[in-house]
């Protein structure tokens, strides 16, 4: 489909349009905006994991120079607003209490009245006239707190006598699921000639975007709304939660954002500071704005992974797998702000594996530390971690290679379409063909050698595979328009949010192909509620399986209206039209009219056409209902260490991914980039700490939380298997998350095989180099 837009359309590896405005500075963030005479807010934060709050004293705040006001909890409340709902039960594959029992989803509130629960919390946010004197003003805020015990550990935080978070709510236990047949699973490990049994962790991450948080807000007196400029994953999100909060309908609050520094899941949600900002633009008349510093993301940015698993693989004994069980504990943090890891993860706990039943059950606890959130993958490459790992163990444990034994238990291409014990079906995909891919692209049959040759330098040498299936659907809601301009443009708007994956590259490079125009005529909108009418932003992959849905549905209708038009023009049947290079044909003549042509008649001269043609030439078409595909792959990574110091290099890493129908490969190939990149930073040194007696963040700086940097990555080698989905009319997967799922289970297989001879069986990440040290020293 590259063809009628000039080499730039579908497929083309095309450089992408917005770096030239980026890289020259020209980009609009979130801290970019400022609005005529804006005051600006800092928040007094608790320092306390768990307490009681009592009296939170403003006066010597309020003295302070330039301050303008200093409000808390009551005044919130006083005003009528509502606390922000946090129930991120997804209805696709919702969770629920084995007793049925009901889910409680605790309310967060923007400023805490009664107790905290953990650090960082706001308990005050200053109003001043410049940003130095909010912050010294929030250092006056003085407010009283009664100490309690915190728990940070899921596990620990479910044992007899644990410290409880919300008192109506005993246990600390959220959600208690279970899914598969118990029973049927309980046989089929009672009559296996082997069983491989692990504890994993997947550790606490963050997102870290290179952006921090910022908003600014306005408040027009005369029409009773509100106007918020904050960077994010989708506006329409933003302004549902805020007009939830303040009890208005959503049309009164608008929400832009243009380009967001880096999303990640991270960036999902609406936080309390972009409700509060938009509440105190109206407290005080003025619009207020708001920059976080990278200690209050650290403190207060929404987390990932932190799940626990107790997980078990039933095999035969020529190591065919029969079946899988897990428990799974997820940390929530302080309130449920999103079960989409711990429930979306269980459904491809299987992988591509043939793995005829399985048991999951999953607990969702609290503790006191910052809200769990879908991060890259969400929960997706926890579960492909937990599997891999046992499929690993039990090869070595059976005596079986660990390719044979992949190889010999891949879903095979007649199986498909392939239902997993979860429920799950998977359309389309070559799995195995995928895995030999990658096996030929690294170079796996000359691994001995190069391991020979690191052990004569003194070096310890691993490789380890991963195959990964993803199950990208996200939530549903999204809706397409497309118009054709009088002035001959193209005319793309959708609710989803570009982060830094390409988009006004990619909807181009659609709009080109689908209405074979040149790339250049095409344009792309999104980021504002004043057009951005419904959306549900970028998240799981989605977005150009939907936008390529949802445009070739609207570009159907666009043509269809554009035939009836040029037949009345023309003075033919629109059945004899053909549409072909931007141009509606009468078949079998020359007499043909333009694509742009067509547009600028239905809008100019209108009145020779029926009231039904009349207007502008526009499409809209709106989802509400899943659309789910299978993003699969497999990664192969090799690792040397050096037995001494226990440093690990990542030394060759390859990634083979079946992203359906791939757009812009470039793209792709650097979305696959990244997603390496904190796969590898899960692996081997990214964790979010917390003091288990104080419930202190020990990880506060980037002294602290540590991340991969461009020199401790190999080049990558990247080969695509490209099936597409018959699930959408685009036959796209995704390919925005594939290359972070399987990374920390080949990577971790990769160092456990490179310490094989020290009979190191596993290793919890971050496997950093104190870890393997002690691994090799026994210490």
């Amino acid at each position: 489909m590259v063809g009628g837009s000039g080499g730039k359309g579908i497929g083309a590896s095309i450089p992408r349009f917005e770096d030239h405005r980026l890289l020259t500075g020209a980009g609009e963030y979130s801290d970019d905006y400022n609005r005529p005479g804006q005051v600006y807010a800092a928040f007094a934060r608790a320092p306390h994991a768990h307490a009681r709050l009592g009296l939170v004293d403003t006066e010597a705040a309020l003295e302070m120079p330039g301050v303008i006001a200093v409000l808390i909890g009551a005044d919130y409340k006083r005003d009528g607003l509502n606390a922000m709902l946090a129930q991120g039960n997804p209805k696709d594959v919702e969770l629920f209490n084995r007793d049925r029992s009901p889910i409680h989803y605790p309310r967060i509130e923007p400023l805490v009245t009664d107790k905290v629960r953990r650090v960082g919390e706001a308990v005050a946010m200053v109003i001043a006239e410049t940003p130095d004197q909010a912050r010294d003003a929030a250092e006056e805020v003085m407010a009283e707190y009664d100490l309690l015990p915190s728990v940070v550990d899921q596990v620990d935080a479910l044992r007899e006598g644990a410290p409880q978070l919300w008192e109506d709510l005993p246990d600390n236990l959220c959600v208690d699921d279970q899914k598969g047949d118990v029973a049927k699973v309980a046989d089929v490990f009672s009559k296996a000639a082997h069983v491989v049994r692990m504890d994993l962790r997947n550790n606490r991450v963050s997102g870290i975007p290179m952006e921090p948080r910022a908003a600014v807000a306005e408040y027009d007196e005369q029409r009773d709304t509100y106007t918020l400029w904050a960077g994010g994953q989708g506006v329409n999100r933003f302004q549902r939660e805020i007009s939830t909060a303040f009890g208005v309908p959503e049309d009164d609050v608008r929400v832009i954002a243009r380009d967001v520094g880096g999303g990640y899941g991270t960036r999902n949600s609406c936080y309390p500071e972009f409700t509060l900002v938009t509440w105190a633009a109206k407290r005080v008349g003025r619009p207020v704005k708001w920059t976080g510093t990278r200690s209050e993301m650290a403190l207060g940015d929404y987390a990932g992974r932190d799940l626990f698993t107790e997980a078990e693989l039933a095999l035969d004994a020529e190591g065919k797998f029969l079946a899988m069980r897990t428990v799974n504990y997820g940390n929530l943090g302080t309130h449920a702000l999103s079960f989409v890891p711990i429930a979306r993860g269980p459904t491809v706990s299987t992988g591509i594996y043939d793995i005829p039943e399985a048991d999951v059950t999953t607990k969702a606890i609290w503790t006191n530390t910052s809200p769990v959130t879908a991060y890259r993958g969400a929960g997706r490459p926890e579960a492909i971690f937990v599997l891999e790992r046992l499929i690993d163990r039990a090869a070595i444990e059976l005596g079986i290679d660990r390719v044979e034994i992949r190889l010999k238990n891949l879903i095979k291409d007649e199986q498909l379409p392939y239902t997993n014990p979860m429920g799950v079906t998977y359309d389309s995909g070559r799995f195995v063909h995928g895995m030999e891919l990658a096996l030929e692209l690294s170079d796996w049959g000359n691994f001995e050698s190069r391991r020979q040759n690191s052990e004569q330098s003194g070096r310890l040498r691993g490789i380890g595979t991963a195959n990964y299936v993803e199950t990208s659907t996200g939530w549903p809601l999204e809706r397409a328009v497309m118009e054709v301009t009088p002035d001959g443009r193209i005319d793309m708007i959708m609710g989803s949010h570009s982060s830094g994956q390409g988009h006004e590259t990619t909807f181009r490079q659609i709009g080109a192909s689908l209405l074979e125009v040149p790339f250049d005529r095409v344009d792309y909108r999104y980021g504002d509620t004043a057009f951005v009418k419904d959306g549900s932003g970028s998240h799981a992959a989605r977005t150009m399986r939907l936008a390529g849905h949802l445009f070739a549905i609207t570009r159907d209708e666009i043509v269809d209206k554009g035939k009836r038009i040029a037949a009345q023009l023309l003075e033919c049947s629109d059945e004899d039209l053909e549409y072909d290079d931007a141009a509606f044909r009468v078949s079998g003549t020359d007499r043909a009219m333009g694509l742009f042509d067509v547009a600028r008649a239905a809008n100019e001269d209108a009145g020779d056409l029926p009231k039904g043609l009349q207007g502008p030439l526009r499409a809209t078409t709106l989802i509400d209902k899943p659309m789910p595909a299978y993003p699969n792959g497999c990664h192969v990574a090799e690792v040397e260490i050096d037995p001494e110091t226990g440093a690990c290099i990542l030394v060759r890493y390859t990634a083979v991914d079946d992203c359906g129908r791939v757009v812009n490969p470039m793209i792709v190939d650097g979305q696959v980039h990244g997603g390496i990149g904190q796969g590898v930073g899960q692996a081997l040194w990214e964790e979010v700490a917390y003091d288990r007696e104080t419930g202190q963040l020990l990880t506060g700086s980037f002294m602290d939380y540590v991340m991969p940097r461009a020199d401790d990555l190999p080049m990558f080698t990247v080969g695509h298997n490209e099936v597409p989905t018959p699930t959408n009319r685009m036959g796209a997967k995704g390919g925005g998350e594939g290359g972070t799922t399987p990374a920390p289970a080949a990577i971790v297989n990769a160092i456990c095989d490179a310490l094989r001879d020290y009979g190191v069986e596993h290793i919890q990440m971050p496997v950093t180099s104190e870890k393997i040290w002690r691994a090799i020293t026994g210490t």
